[in-house]
């Protein structure tokens, strides 16, 4: 049989002030190491932006997965296997950098997919993140369109006592700061054709 030790008991067996200093240092060890314990949480970024343009309009820009040269920053996009899930595209950045992407899920009647950074490919020094996945999609808002995007992730440096450059607060804006600039590129080129 299992004995359980209350505080009434530990009392008994060490007298109540021993008991008390035992539990405390027993509490204050339990919090220290779940603290110690606890890793980078996980951050979450959402960007909206209405355009003056039909929702159809817009999803047609944006819709292949393969080209998201729609993107201010892109100089070209490739992709492997279009918009079929799995499909695997790379972007080319301003600059020469380059950041790869796998679809996750497209859903053309709804106007949306999803999409992932697999780390073993992914190089925090262009974009500072872990374990990154989006949404975009657009809705129809009467006869303009409102885009939304919604990314998921954990900052570049994965373990305790990060370097200012990849923590939460470097994470999170820079994709803050990505989608702010691609859904405004967005508009205007949208805007500029209608």
């Amino acid at each position: 049989m299992t004995a359980t030790y209350s505080p009434r008991r530990l009392g008994r067996i060490f007298g109540n002030n021993v008991a008390i200093t035992l539990l405390t240092v027993l509490s204050m060890l339990l919090v220290n190491t779940v603290a110690f314990a606890h890793g980078p949480t996980r951050q979450k970024v959402t960007e909206t932006i209405e355009i003056n343009a039909s929702a159809e309009a817009v999803w047609e820009v944006i819709q292949n997965f393969a080209d998201a040269t729609w993107l201010p920053m892109v100089e070209a996009s490739t992709a492997d296997n279009d918009n079929e899930k799995g499909s695997t595209r790379t972007l080319t950045l301003t600059g020469g950098a380059q950041v790869i992407e796998s679809l996750k899920g497209y859903q053309p009647e709804k106007m949306t997919y999803k999409y992932r950074i697999p780390n073993a490919t992914h190089d925090v020094s262009v974009l500072p993140v872990n374990n990154y996945s989006a949404t975009l999609s657009v809705k129809a808002n009467g006869d303009k369109a409102i885009v939304t995007w919604k990314g998921a992730f954990y900052r570049g440096y994965p373990n305790n006592d990060p370097p200012p450059e990849l923590n939460d607060e470097a994470a999170v804006e820079a994709v803050t700061n990505l989608y702010k600039a691609g859904l405004e590129g967005l508009k205007q080129l949208v805007e500029g054709k209608s």
